[in-house]
């Protein structure tokens, strides 16, 4: 690339520029992966992250490696605050209930209160 400048003198110069890109490229297409269903970095999940190393011949579990354990302990915590904010929104679509049947309670006490019986009614309501 030819790029011409002129400094502090007004003296225009030739020069010749490389453009050199510093960023990583993304070899992955991340449309495509997601267009898949898959997640957007390979390593986060699948067979080689969440299966062991290895296995013993005799049938013995393998213990976890420590980034399954870290991982096991973060959907745990994900589960657990899932579960907590579960009953939190039970509680309140269930207070919301309660409010809206006290307040059909309430203005059915309302109207109750402002129909009164008139004319022949109320005086046969006395009479009783």
């Amino acid at each position: 690339m030819l790029r011409i400048t002129q400094n502090t003198t007004g003296v225009i110069s030739k020069s010749l520029a490389r453009n050199i890109s510093c960023t990583a490229q993304v070899s992955i297409d991340q449309r495509w992966r997601e267009e898949h269903g898959l997640p957007a970095n390979p390593n986060e999940f699948g067979p080689l992250t969440n299966l062991p190393d290895y296995t013993f011949l005799d049938g013995r579990p393998t213990p976890m490696g420590s980034n399954q354990k870290k991982r096991l302990i973060k959907q745990q915590t994900i589960a657990a605050k899932i579960v907590t904010l579960n009953k939190e929104l039970d509680m309140a679509k269930q207070r919301y209930q309660q409010l809206q049947q006290q307040e059909k309670e309430q203005r059915q006490q309302i109207m109750q209160a402002k129909l009164k019986p008139k004319g022949k009614l109320m005086l046969e309501n006395l009479k009783k």
